[in-house]
């Protein structure tokens, strides 16, 4: 039987102290705490924040653990339970916008939807509990998208496929439109997969502010646009329900 790796072992000791800790750490504390020379603590570090996995302050010189390992973390929860905690938040915001509700995750550059709530009126409308669909072209995707740089880069890489003339397409004009709903809270998706189709989402997040899931409705143009534009009142919802779910997840409140 192969031997335990030592690299490997002091990596995820590091990750163990950088985890426990709300402050960050520096080269010398960290090789104080591990009992390891200062030269091989710092190039473990140096790969680890090659990777995502530690990110340095760039004023203080100290480390923290990076979005590429607690966007990992966050794949922990199960989709399940982001759906137990937010039944009764969906079901409130389907009430008060008279639209469906989605409520999704991140799988493999995708969007998985865990749960759906029918528009309350009388129409037709099929059950999307399991549909996959694409992140770029849909504003609970690109919610998460804009809380997870890493996976968003993989998307743009893999190409973003047209699904209708407003899909974003082109990879500056996508990082773009994630940076402003990053700075906003909240994305839209006005036609970008369906024609005459309009959504809004907002991110769901638990402890240690990860982003795990999205929370959105979705209607029809002539509803959820005012004038052409982004109905602030439906955006407000989006976003109350996005922030009672966090805080049932464990959350900070924002």
């Amino acid at each position: 039987m192969p031997g335990r790796i030592q690299s490997i072992e002091r990596a995820a000791a590091i990750l163990r102290l950088l985890s426990g800790r709300s402050r960050r750490m520096g080269v010398a504390e960290l090789a104080g705490q591990l009992g390891l020379p200062k030269t091989t603590v710092h190039g473990i570090l140096r790969t680890l924040s090659d990777v995502g996995f530690v990110e340095q302050d760039p004023e203080s010189g100290k480390y923290r653990l990076g979005a590429a390992l607690l966007h990992m973390g966050s794949l922990y929860l199960d989709g399940n339970e982001l759906r137990t905690r937010a039944l009764t938040w969906s079901d409130a915001l389907a009430a008060r916008s008279h639209e469906s509700v989605r409520i999704g995750t991140l799988h493999e550059g995708r969007v998985l939807i865990v749960h759906h709530v029918f528009r309350p009126d009388d129409s037709r409308q099929a059950l999307e509990v399991g549909t996959l669909m694409p992140a770029h072209a849909t504003a609970i995707g690109k919610a998460m998208l804009a809380e997870s740089p890493y996976v968003a880069a993989e998307v743009a890489a893999a190409g973003l496929e047209r699904f209708t003339p407003a899909t974003i397409i082109d990879a500056e004009a996508f990082r773009a439109e994630l940076q402003a709903i990053r700075e906003r809270g909240w994305a839209g998706e006005v036609e970008e997969l369906v024609t005459g189709v309009v959504a809004y989402a907002a991110p769901i997040k638990h402890r240690r502010d990860v982003t795990v899931g999205a929370i959105g409705i979705t209607g029809p143009v002539e509803r959820l646009l005012a004038g052409g534009e982004p109905s602030s009142e439906l955006i407000s919802y989006v976003r109350e329900a996005a922030r009672a779910v966090s805080r049932d997840l464990g959350a900070i409140p924002w």
